[in-house]
């Protein structure tokens, strides 16, 4: 999608701070954070939103990278929080999940 701005991300058009990075997803830091920490995880594909999203694969792919930056960020509690079309607030239509936390390090 030319218009989209995470495929614009992926593709190195628009500068972003990468906070992890494995074949199918990419987590950036949220331009506007709402908690202490803010991380989107998006997948390298075009998906619209979780009601088109049916690889299976990348289904996997997107939970094991919340995992992975949670465990490198040293995030033990967090909220994972997916928009689903605009009646709900999603605003760009490509499928990101948001992990947001204040606690790091700690139990």
């Amino acid at each position: 999608m030319t218009d989209c701005i995470f495929c614009k991300i992926i593709n190195g058009e628009i500068p972003s701070t990468k906070v992890y990075e494995n074949d199918y997803i990419i987590a950036i830091n949220d331009l506007h954070p709402k908690a202490k920490v803010h991380v989107l995880i998006i997948p390298k594909i075009h998906v619209e939103s979780l009601n088109e999203l049916e690889d299976e694969k990348l289904m996997s792919e997107l939970l094991k990278g919340v995992k992975a930056v949670c465990e490198k960020l040293d995030v033990k509690s967090y909220r994972l929080h997916v928009n689903t079309g605009k009646e709900e607030g999603q605003v760009v239509f490509h499928l990101h999940f948001h992990i947001l936390s204040n606690t790091t390090g700690e139990r």
